[in-house]
């Protein structure tokens, strides 16, 4: 008899382990999935076209429930089918609605949720977050029946959520806590280009802001007060100022978790029946947000799972994209520096066009693009691999192709 296999969560990371499993052990499992959405898997990180109304929910679905069937997998999606306990001695899990199913190994990909300023006002009609499928819905409808809407929160999230409710005809604030958008991913130089570049889509920017209270009017959100008495309308406000793993189901069955849920190099839990992946684990001391590790977790976890056993995943550094149309931005590694570092800079402000390069021991520590980011793969590649960039320094700034030509003509003279 196959052993059986469940999965708890059918978003990013759960889904890329199933495609990963059908590839390296499709028959080794009998393969139960639980999902909290009343769909098959769709593509997350589309969300934000799928808000400004360039995709449908058709376009951005990955694998169906036709899918799920085909390839013999059980899915049970929506919200009565939430697993609301493990029990980890019986070996089983139970849904809200009752369902139980048995496991032999069991894998924990419960995502995480949208962190919500914890202020007055925060339950009022009209405060949302931008996370789900759901949210999309809500939201375009308040864009429908509203005008003035503030997002609290410029990092990814927020403005490809502040650029979908403008694409939509809202007028749109951007209220964050730092002087430059995506502070976290860019640098001063970058985050002033990409403000301006913003600002003229017509987005508004209230930075460096102290948000205190959310203002109501008959139980619906008319406005933002701040620490230094002013005062935003806003009809609708989407709160994207960070995520939290949910770890509770981990927590409430006796599995070891801190700020996520720990696992090893191995993705595996303390209880070596159980598995995690994705937002909800913490590894090494890190947690997990962008796309790139739960891709790379899902790799490692189904060389384990068809009983491979040799890969070990660690944490590379992610590079940061923005899925604005028409606005190139990169950044990954250390892009700011210290005084032990070198730093190679590009700036033409006509082109809007900013790039830089952070050297250490002669390997690139990080790297910084604006309005020019076609060699973000190459730089990516250089920081992951540690070259040593000793004989291509003068032509790193300038990309792959040169750095090629130059290492093919020093292997030449050494013939």
């Amino acid at each position: 008899m196959k052993s059986k296999l469940v999965i708890i969560g059918n978003g990013m990371a759960g889904a890329k382990l199933l495609e990963e499993l059908m590839v390296s052990c499709p028959q080794q499992y009998d393969i139960t999935v639980f999902g909290d959405e009343p769909y098959g898997h769709y593509n997350r990180i589309m969300l934000s076209p799928l808000l400004a109304g360039e995709k449908t929910l058709d376009d951005i679905m990955v694998m169906d429930r036709v899918w799920y069937e085909r390839h013999g997998i059980v899915l049970y999606a929506g919200a009565e089918k939430a697993i609301v306990r493990i029990d980890r001695l019986r070996k089983q899990v139970t849904a809200k609605d009752g369902t139980v199913t048995a496991y032999d190994r069991l894998v924990i990909a419960t995502g995480s949720r949208p962190f919500i300023l914890p202020i007055p006002g925060c339950d009022l009609e009209g405060v949302m977050s931008f996370r789900d499928v759901a949210d999309v819905e809500n939201m375009i409808a308040a864009a429908n029946e509203h005008k003035k809407a503030a997002v609290i929160g410029a990092g990814l999230l927020g403005l490809e959520a502040a650029m979908g409710l403008k694409d939509r005809g809202m007028e749109v604030t951007v209220i964050h806590n730092s002087d430059i958008p995506l502070n976290r991913q860019l640098d001063q130089t970058a985050g002033e280009f990409l403000k301006d570049e913003l600002l003229s889509r017509g987005l508004k920017f209230k930075m460096n802001a102290d948000t205190q209270t959310l203002v109501g009017d008959n139980d619906r959100v008319r406005g933002i007060e701040f620490g230094d008495g002013s005062f935003v309308e806003a009809d609708l406000v989407i709160m994207a100022i960070g995520i939290k793993p949910n770890i509770e189901l981990a927590q409430s069955c006796g599995l070891l978790c801190e700020r996520g849920i720990i696992v090893s190099d191995t993705l595996q839990t303390y209880d070596p029946s159980i598995y995690a992946l994705g937002e909800c684990i913490q590894h090494r001391g890190d947690t997990f947000g962008l796309v790139a590790p739960l891709y790379d977790q899902a790799k490692v976890l189904a060389n384990h799972l068809s009983e491979h056993g040799v890969a070990q995943y660690q944490t590379l550094p992610t590079a940061t994209k923005l899925k604005v149309t028409g606005i190139h931005l990169f950044s990954v590694g250390d892009f700011i520096g210290d005084d032990d570092c070198e730093f190679l800079i590009y700036r033409d402000d006509s082109a809007g066009i900013y790039k830089k390069l952070v050297l250490k021991n002669n390997r690139l520590a990080g790297a910084v693009l604006y309005g020019a980011t076609e060699e973000g793969a190459f730089y990516n590649e250089l920081l992951d691999n540690k070259t040593d960039l000793v004989d291509i320094r003068p032509f790193v700034m300038f990309g792959r192709a040169l750095c090629e030509n130059r290492l093919a003509e020093l292997s030449t003279v050494n013939e």
